[in-house]
């Protein structure tokens, strides 16, 4: 892949290819095929971050040989999500991890320094929520965010979200995770002058419906600035954050 791009390179400083048409070609560079799986080598040029791998379903030797062919092509962070801990014991016999077994993820590599606008604050409604959100919180962290956790302020206890309008007031932005009904987005959005990702989980009784309550809830919010990902999608949230957090430094 490099000595590909390094033809193109060349072909800029020689002036028979435009920086434009170099532009495009480099995007459209394709994947790596390993047969079980195609790994996008270039989703950080075209996306600006690097593909994520999803753990749920792929045997440790899958996952292994992913890692190779990432770190084969020059990707030195890599994130792992769900991912059990019995599949990380053995992928880390192959590669130096660290395992996050609340958020269900794995890094490989160091965390980059955060390079984005601000902070991302991260709220949950309950101490329940927290798996999703640190999720959430990793992913940001991988991506090169500076994340604050603000754990367990739902609204059951208004005066716990309150206490804490500083934080909330002075993030670039913030994701709310409730379960239960959901609320707790809706009051962030009534009190944020920054956009808010709201995350539904699945966390509550029968009549939650796994979350679609909380969904519901959430999509329905009188808040404005206040946009709604998968129940559960704590990976979803953490990566719509980083680019929001972001936008301006990549438009600069």
């Amino acid at each position: 892949m490099s000595s590909e791009i390094k033809q193109v390179l060349e072909a800029v400083q020689e002036g028979s290819l435009s920086v434009e048409e170099a532009l495009l070609k480099i995007r459209m560079k394709p994947f790596a095929d390993i047969d079980y799986a195609k790994v996008d080598l270039h989703r950080k040029v075209r996306q600006g971050a690097a593909e994520v791998i999803y753990g749920a379903g792929k045997t440790s030797s899958q996952i292994v040989g992913i890692v190779d062919t990432m770190k084969q092509n020059g990707q030195n962070t890599i994130l792992i999500t769900r991912l059990s801990t019995e599949v990380a014991q053995e992928v880390g016999k192959s590669h130096r991890l660290s395992y996050h077994k609340e958020a269900k993820a794995a890094v490989i590599g160091e965390l980059p320094v955060p390079d984005g606008i601000g902070r991302i604050v991260i709220a949950t409604g309950g101490t329940s929520d927290i798996p999703v959100a640190e999720e959430a919180a990793l992913t940001a962290q991988v991506l090169g965010n500076e994340v604050f956790r603000l754990y367990d302020v739902g609204v059951a206890g208004l005066h716990r979200t309150l206490a804490n309008l500083e934080h909330i007031m002075g993030a670039s932005v913030i994701i709310a995770i409730a379960g239960m009904e959901g609320a707790l987005a809706s009051v962030i959005g009534g009190l944020a002058s920054c956009p808010v990702i709201a995350v539904p989980t699945s966390v509550g009784y029968g009549a939650s419906f796994g979350g679609l309550s909380a969904l519901l809830s959430m999509l329905n919010s009188c808040a404005s600035g206040v946009a709604v990902v998968n129940i559960d999608n704590g990976f979803g949230a953490g990566y719509m954050a980083s680019m929001i957090n972001h936008i301006l430094l990549t438009k600069s």
